[in-house]
């Protein structure tokens, strides 16, 4: 089975996306805008903590799925696509994570 990437999760909702209809759950989450993706992002990303301090491996595995959908959902819905985001942690790798921090703090 190939490997499904987060490239392909962002491929998958941008096709979803611009199509119509009541079958697409990502189509429904876009259409009622930014501030309803967000609060989606944001409970999904409680769920993800608290299954992090829990004991279920499985469980987390879930979440964390959840989370980088919403996220990707939540980047979608003001336009920003999965590469912007990665050329931006692209930069960064050239500095420690320290270092970075750091510059951010002066920006």
């Amino acid at each position: 089975m190939p490997r499904f990437t987060i490239q392909d999760l962002a491929a998958t909702i941008d096709a979803r996306a611009a199509s119509g209809g009541e079958a697409s759950y990502t189509r429904k989450l876009l259409d009622k805008g930014t501030e309803h993706c967000a609060k989606k992002f944001g409970e999904e990303a409680v769920e993800t903590i608290i299954a992090a301090v829990g004991t279920n491996r499985d469980n987390l595995i879930g979440e964390s799925a959840d989370v980088l959908f919403h996220l990707l959902v939540l980047l979608k819905s003001r336009g920003i696509g999965l590469e912007e985001v990665e050329a931006a942690l692209a930069k960064r790798t050239g500095m420690s994570g320290l270092e970075e921090k750091a510059a951010r703090k002066r920006d």
